[in-house]
C-alpha cells in the first residue's frame, strides 16, 4: 500500500513544472473560450505565450472579495463558469452569498490526495462534521472519500452528544471536520464514558489548528493532519506525516498552480516573503485563472522530509486584505504597492496608520539599502497624489520590515 496518492506527489520538481505549464496555454484558452468572464477579461492576451510563471505573472487576477458583487452582475456565477447551470452536478452557497458550481468529476474538489496523506484508505467509515446543506464543506469531503472508496457517516454540524455516541457505536476510523469540534466531541465522548478508540485519525480544516489544540487531540490517541482549501479552487495544500512526524508547511496540491504575491496586486514576491496566496487552477467546468483568495501564506524553502517533491507553503497566516479607512478615504494595499513600485531604490513598504494627538497620520516607511537625498520627500509626494491624502514617508534600513505581508498596518485603536 502506497504512502503516496500517486505518481504526481514524487515527480521531480522540474518536470511537474514543465508539465503543468504546457498545459496551462490549453486550459486558459479554455476558459478564454467558454467562460464570458474570461473571454473579456482576458481579451488582450494569447494564451499560447504563457508557458512560465513570468508571462503568468502578466495575466489579471480574479479577487475572490469581489465575487459576490460580480455575481449580481451576471447570475449566478458572473460568467466565471465554462458550462450552463444544467450541465453541473450541483449549487451551493457560500456566506456573501457566493454560488458555488460542482462538476460531475467524482473527486471535483481534489481533496482525496488530502484524505491519503492523512492515513485514509479504501473501506475506511469517515465521520464527516461538515455542513451538508448550503455550503459545499461537507460535500467536499464525501466526494474525495468516494474517490478513496470510503464509505462515510453525514453528521453534520452541532449535536456533539449524537455525535460522540454515532462513533461510539459505528467506530469510525476518522474524523473529518473542524479541529475544535473534535475536540469537543472527544470531550463529551470522555464526559459519557463512551469509547472512541477506533478513531485514530483525523483532518482537519476549516479554522487554525494552533500547538495546543492539536496536542490535546493527540492525548485521545487521534492523529491529526489540516488541509487548506476553498469552496472556489478545492484543494490548494495538505499537511503531511514524515519519519519525525507531522512535518512543517503544507505540501501544495500537485495539479494546480500557487503563485505568492504582494497583496492587492497581483506581483509575486521574493521566495520566503509573505504575500497573498493566488492559485490557478483548471478545473473544467470553473476554470479559475489567477484566483486571489485573500489569504496570507509564504513558500518554504526545500523539500518535504515526507518524500513528497513538490513545494509547500506555510500555511494560512492570516488575510490579505488589509484595505482601512482614513479621514473618510478608503485606502488599499494595491495603492501603497503602486508608490513603492514606483521607485528603484525602495525595496518593500509598508503605511503605518496612526492617531496621533486626535489626528490620523499616515507613514510609509521604505526599506533602502542607502539613503537618497529627497527620496523620502518624492514618495511622501506620490503617496499624497495617489491615496488622496496627506501622508509622510520615511527611509528605514532594509530588512527591517517584519515578513508578515502587511501592507497597511492600522495601528489605530478605533471603537
Amino acid at each position: 500500500m502506497s504512502d503516496y496518492y500517486d505518481d504526481l506527489e514524487t515527480y521531480e520538481p522540474a518536470a511537474r513544472e514543465a508539465a503543468l505549464f504546457a498545459a496551462l496555454p490549453r486550459h486558459i484558452a479554455h476558459a478564454k473560450a467558454k467562460a464570458p468572464y474570461f473571454t473579456e477579461r482576458l481579451a488582450d492576451f494569447d494564451p499560447k505565450t504563457v508557458t512560465d510563471r513570468a508571462a503568468l505573472a502578466r495575466l489579471p487576477v480574479t479577487r475572490k472579495s469581489a465575487l459576490g458583487d460580480l455575481q449580481k452582475t451576471m447570475k449566478p456565477f458572473a460568467g466565471l463558469t465554462a458550462v450552463q447551470s444544467s450541465e453541473l452536478k450541483s449549487i451551493y452557497s457560500s456566506p456573501g452569498p457566493i454560488y458555488e458550481p460542482q462538476g460531475h468529476n467524482v473527486d471535483h474538489w481534489r481533496v482525496a490526495r488530502a484524505l491519503h496523506a492523512a492515513g485514509f484508505r479504501k473501506n475506511d467509515l469517515i465521520h464527516i462534521c461538515f455542513s451538508f446543506h448550503f455550503t459545499p464543506a461537507g460535500a467536499m469531503i464525501e466526494s474525495a472519500a468516494q474517490a478513496l472508496g470510503c464509505p462515510t457517516f453525514p453528521g453534520g454540524v452541532g449535536n456533539t452528544e449524537g455525535q460522540a455516541r454515532a462513533m461510539a457505536d459505528l467506530q469510525p476510523a476518522g474524523y473529518v471536520g473542524t479541529p475544535s469540534f473534535l475536540k469537543i466531541i472527544l470531550d463529551k465522548a470522555r464526559e459519557e464514558g463512551l469509547d472512541l478508540s477506533g478513531v485514530k485519525k483525523a483532518l482537519v480544516s476549516g479554522e487554525a489548528l494552533p500547538q495546543a489544540l492539536r496536542d490535546d487531540i493527540t492525548a485521545y490517541g487521534v492523529d491529526v493532519l489540516q488541509c487548506y482549501a476553498t469552496a472556489e479552487l478545492g484543494l490548494i495544500a495538505y499537511e503531511t506525516q514524515g519519519p519525525q512526524g507531522v512535518c512543517e508547511g503544507m505540501v501544495i496540491a500537485e495539479d494546480i498552480i500557487v503563485e505568492i504575491v504582494t497583496p492587492g496586486t497581483g506581483d509575486p514576491v521574493a521566495e520566503g516573503e509573505v504575500g497573498e496566496v493566488v492559485v490557478t487552477v483548471p478545473t473544467v467546468e470553473y476554470p479559475l485563472i489567477r484566483f486571489a483568495t485573500g489569504d496570507l501564506s509564504a513558500h518554504l524553502v526545500g523539500i518535504s522530509p515526507c518524500g513528497r517533491s513538490n513545494a509547500r507553503i506555510k500555511g494560512w497566516m492570516g488575510r490579505a486584505d488589509q484595505s482601512t479607512k482614513v479621514k473618510g478615504m478608503f485606502i488599499h494595499p494595491e495603492q501603497v504597492a503602486h508608490v513603492v513600485a514606483s521607485f528603484k531604490a525602495v525595496q518593500k513598504g509598508r503605511l503605518i496608520v496612526e492617531q496621533i494627538e486626535g489626528v490620523d497620520v499616515m507613514t510609509l516607511n521604505c526599506e533602502v539599502d542607502t539613503e537618497s537625498e529627497g527620496l523620502a520627500d518624492a514618495v511622501a509626494k506620490a503617496l499624497s497624489k495617489h491615496c488622496r491624502l496627506k501622508g509622510r514617508a520615511a527611509l528605514v534600513p532594509a530588512g527591517s520590515l517584519a515578513n508578515d505581508g502587511k501592507v497597511i498596518d492600522d495601528r489605530r485603536e478605533l471603537a
